[in-house]
C-alpha cells in the first residue's frame, strides 16, 4: 500500500508539473538525500538553497542554506523565488510545507522509504530537471549494482543482526524500515523485524534475550558513546568481537549511495559466519 502511494503521488505531481514547465531550472532542496540525488543526475548545479548537513558531494556544501529540521526560512525561499522545492515529507516541518503550497509553489516530495523508490524517485527527478539520459544511466547502473549484491548474498548463511539506530533511549528498526532493506540484501536476520513500529524502542535486556550474533551501529558519537557492550560479554556479538560502527549517511539516505552502505552491511555480517 506505501509503495502504490509513493508511485500514485509522485505520477500526479510529475504530471501537474509537466503541464507547468519543464525542465526547471532553480530548485530548493529541503533534505541531504534530495541532494544527493540531484547530484547523481547532473542536477546539482540547479539547486539555489538547502538545508543544514548537505554535504555530498563536496560542492554540495558550497550550497547557501535556509534552515534545517527545525524550519526552514520562509522569506528567504520567497527571496530566491524557486521553480521547484524539493521537499521531504518524513523529514520536514508539516506547518512549512503546508505554508509553502499556500504560497503557490511547485513541490515535488522526495522520501523514498525502499530501495526501488529510489529507483522511482530519481526518474522523477531526472524529468522534472530534464536530465533524463544521464538519469536512465544511473538507475541501470543502481540496478545492476543491486541485483549483484542480492545474488552475491542470498545463499550465505543467515547471520543474528542487531541494529543500534541510537543509544539513548536504545533504540532499532524492524520490518518496515530503511535499514531492514539494506539488512536484507546482505541476508542478516535482524533480530527485532517483528518488532512494534519502524523504529522501536529496545532494552539492554531484550537485546540479551535475543542474542545478536553482529551489532552495528551508526557512526555518530553521541551513538558509540552510549552503551559500553563490553560489559555484556554474554551476547555473542560482544563474545566475538563482531561490534561495527558504519558510516551513517550511507546507511539512512535513500539514494544511490545506499549500495556502498550494504557493501558495509555485508562486509561486517560476513565476518561473522
Amino acid at each position: 500500500m506505501k509503495f502504490l502511494k509513493f508511485v500514485l503521488l509522485n505520477t500526479l505531481c510529475l504530471l501537474a508539473f509537466t503541464a507547468y514547465a519543464s525542465p526547471v531550472k532553480r530548485v530548493i532542496a529541503l533534505s541531504p538525500h534530495a541532494v544527493e540525488q540531484l547530484y547523481a543526475i547532473g542536477a546539482g548545479e540547479l539547486i539555489v538553497a538547502t538545508t543544514e548537513h548537505a554535504d555530498f558531494p563536496v560542492s554540495a556544501k558550497n550550497i547557501p542554506t535556509i534552515g534545517g529540521f527545525h524550519g526552514i526560512q520562509i522569506e528567504r525561499i520567497l527571496e530566491l523565488a524557486p521553480d521547484l522545492i524539493v521537499y521531504w515529507g518524513s523529514g520536514n516541518k508539516t506547518d512549512d510545507i503546508q505554508r509553502l503550497k499556500q504560497l503557490g509553489f511547485n513541490l515535488y516530495n522526495s522520501d523514498p522509504k525502499t530501495l526501488h523508490d529510489v529507483v522511482l524517485d530519481l526518474k522523477v527527478l531526472g524529468e522534472l530537471t530534464g536530465r533524463q539520459k544521464i538519469t536512465e544511466k544511473v538507475i541501470n547502473d543502481f540496478k545492476t549494482k543491486l541485483t549483484r549484491l542480492r545474488l552475491a548474498n542470498h545463499k550465505k548463511t543467515k547471520v543474528k543482526v542487531f541494529y543500534q539506530l541510537w543509544s539513548n533511549p536504545l533504540m532499532t528498526v524492524s520490518k518496515n524500515s530503511w535499514i531492514q532493506q539494506l539488512i536484507q540484501v546482505c541476508n542478516g536476520e535482524n533480530v527485532f523485524y517483528d518488532a512494534e513500529g519502524d523504529y522501536p524502542q529496545v532494552s539492554i535486556e531484550n537485546v540479551l534475550l535475543v542474542k545478536p550474533e553482529v551489532i552495528l551501529a551508526s557512526k555518530d558519537k553521541g551513538n558509540l558513546q552510549g552503551i559500553n557492550w563490553e560489559k555484556w560479554s554474554m551476547i555473542p556479538a560482544v563474545k566475538n568481537g563482531n561490534i561495527y560502527p558504519l558510516n551513517a549517511d550511507l546507511l539512512h539516505r535513500p539514494t544511490p549511495r545506499a549500495l556502498d552502505g550494504i557493501v558495509a552491511i555485508c562486509q561486517a555480517i560476513d565476518t561473522a559466519r
